[in-house]
């Protein structure tokens, strides 16, 4: 079941990429930058958020996606990796996964020359983690 830590971090993951949320039968959409800043995601990210998850948008989805936001947080759903880009997907937890990745039309990704896209990292905590594995070898 996909929770709706894992539905934030799978558009944050998107928005990365350039892919929008649309709303309003496309009359608006959203792409927040920066997503990330320092060890969390950003305050555009997060008033981004904010109006996805809002009721008076009404059906908001990712931009390649038949799936709304709304139902992404349902039990019925979780997140998965793709099998050509590793990029999170959405699947029905009964039944079939989604048709197409939103990767399907980025006709440059996946990009192995390029950063993955990536959640908030807290960057002590990442040098802690360097430094435990040189001292132990």
């Amino acid at each position: 079941m996909a929770n709706q830590q894992e539905v934030k971090k799978y558009l944050a993951y998107w928005f990365q990429l350039g892919k929008r949320v649309v709303t309003g039968n496309g009359q608006a959409s959203f792409l927040p930058q920066p997503v990330l800043k320092g060890s969390s995601y950003s305050p555009e990210f997060e008033e981004c958020w904010q109006k996805i998850i809002s009721p008076e948008s009404g059906d908001c989805y990712l931009e390649g996606t038949h799936e709304t936001i709304a139902e992404l947080l349902t039990p019925a759903w979780e997140m998965l990796p793709c099998g050509r880009c590793e990029m999170p997907v959405v699947a029905k937890s009964v039944g079939m996964p989604a048709l197409l990745c939103p990767c399907n039309d980025l006709l440059t990704w996946p990009n192995t020359e390029l950063p993955k896209p990536r959640s908030p990292i807290c960057s002590q905590e990442q040098l802690r983690v360097i430094r435990d594995r040189l001292l132990n070898n």
